[in-house]
């Protein structure tokens, strides 16, 4: 068979790397084509084009660079139009991806369209799954709660598992070998501190994020910090971290396993960076913003009293979180000083990860794999009624 995948960020492209090692496991003749990252790249992908260029989030942060995406949007769908594959898998980011699917859907009607993870209409904009539906026909979900809401709008919908349950974490050996390599005290308490994978969120949280640090270390002057990064906004923290005057060390790469084993406690933006830090049994704060407009509109349309996943899939509120004008560098240094100093708060965050790490399937099948049965079965069930 032969698939057209799309991601437009490195959350994506770490979805579709073991979504299209499951469907080569399935079906060795598989062909791919699309928009990829690295990990789809290793799968066989060739990009049509970088996907950083896609990796633009906020209503106020997309404006500039939208005549650009707009192109984008019409190349791909072309080029899927010219592949003709048996389904387009499209990969996260919506704001681009269902753009494609709708363009993709009018020049090729029967198309079998796929979306891997449902929108978050549980938290706000309702709508988009009704709007999703008229261009998708099978989602996979990676969270436990999501089908019925898809399935409501009209589309077909499994639950495949996170990846994150499955992904291997360093041990305590990596772990030690971590500290001494940067001349960390075994004792002393080592805080990660990860302002985002995309370049606006690192502008926004970085220097808030360095703030709320600098006062931590005020408190608490043993507290070591290490800023772990991703291939898109490396240089950009590193330029910034040599102007912080808290100095982390900053890694990327498989550094970044060591690291979070490592770690005691960690300052996060909002996103499936949670998810890491649960996997790794890593206490953390969690903060964040957008532009003000973007802001306001979300502050209108947000129906859940948290956004953090380890709360959402947990059932709890064992995660402190800081959004829009509480992300303030005194809140999150506060937050930060009492999960150390309180060894109840840190249990109870670690029952609630552990929690969400056996519901997104943890001891299971591995999450790709069942995704790509999950596309297997909807390409071979007959077309949805329209």
């Amino acid at each position: 068979m032969k698939f057209f995948l799309i991601a437009g960020e490195p959350s994506g492209d770490n979805l579709g790397g073991p979504l299209m090692a499951g469907l080569k496991s399935l079906d060795p003749m598989a062909e791919f084509l699309g928009v990829g990252g690295s990990a789809m790249a290793a799968q066989g992908l060739a990009s049509l084009f970088p996907m950083e260029q896609l990796s633009v989030m906020g209503i106020v942060e997309v404006l500039p660079k939208y005549r650009q995406l707009k192109a984008r949007i019409r190349q791909t769908a072309r080029a899927m139009a010219d592949a003709r594959p048996d389904a387009l898998i499209t990969i996260d980011s919506p704001d681009f991806c269902l753009r494609v699917a709708a363009e993709a859907r009018a020049l090729c009607p029967d198309l079998r369209t796929i979306h891997y993870v449902a929108p978050s209409v549980w938290a706000w904009r309702a709508g988009r799954a009704k709007k999703m539906a008229r261009v998708i026909d099978h989602v996979l979900a990676i969270l436990p709660f999501e089908p019925p809401y898809m399935q409501a709008a009209g589309m077909s919908c499994d639950f495949v598992g996170h990846p994150i349950a499955v992904e291997p974490v360093a041990g305590p050996a990596e772990a030690a070998a971590f500290r001494d390599a940067h001349g960390i005290a075994p004792d002393a308490p080592l805080l990660l501190c990860l302002p985002g994978s995309r370049r606006g969120e690192v502008g926004r949280l970085g220097p808030r994020f360095d703030e709320a640090l600098i006062r931590l270390r005020d408190r608490v002057p043993e507290v070591r910090v290490v800023l772990p990064t991703v291939r898109g906004v490396s240089q950009l923290v590193r330029d910034m971290a040599r102007r912080w005057p808290s100095a982390p060390v900053v890694v990327e790469g498989e550094a970044r396993r060591a690291a979070f084993a490592a770690a005691d406690l960690a300052l996060a933006a909002s996103g499936t960076v949670s998810l890491d830090l649960a996997a790794n049994d890593v206490p953390m704060v969690i903060g964040y913003d957008v532009a003000p407009l973007s802001r306001l509109l979300i502050g209108l349309l947000l129906k859940t009293d948290t956004v953090t996943l380890v709360n959402l899939v947990s059932e709890t509120r064992a995660v402190p979180e800081y959004l829009g004008r509480r992300c303030q560098p005194g809140l999150l240094s506060q937050a930060l000083f009492d999960l150390l100093e309180n060894p109840d708060a840190r249990a109870a965050q670690r029952a609630a990860m552990a929690l969400t790490m056996q519901r997104l399937g943890r001891g299971g099948e591995a999450p790709g794999l069942r995704a790509a049965r999950s596309v297997m079965a909807a390409i071979t069930s007959a077309p949805r009624p329209r």
